[in-house]
């Protein structure tokens, strides 16, 4: 069997951590910021990890990790 191709734009936006957990970065963090509180923009700041509802199709992403 031919190896599995890994999908590089979901590369490209997640990490795995050390357990295997997937991390992402989260939206509405780039423009638009004077309206936002700064609390919620200190949030929007750090990475939030995946659900588990979507884990199944991340595997099928990345077939090898990252």
């Amino acid at each position: 069997m031919p190896k599995m191709k890994t999908r590089k734009a979901a590369a490209k936006r997640f990490k795995q951590t050390g357990t295997g957990k997937f991390m992402h970065s989260r939206a509405n963090g780039r423009h638009i910021l004077t309206k936002k509180s700064s609390t919620r923009k200190r949030r929007l700041g750090q990475d939030a990890s995946v659900r588990s509802t979507e884990m199944n199709r991340l595997r099928a992403s990345l077939p090898y990790g990252l």
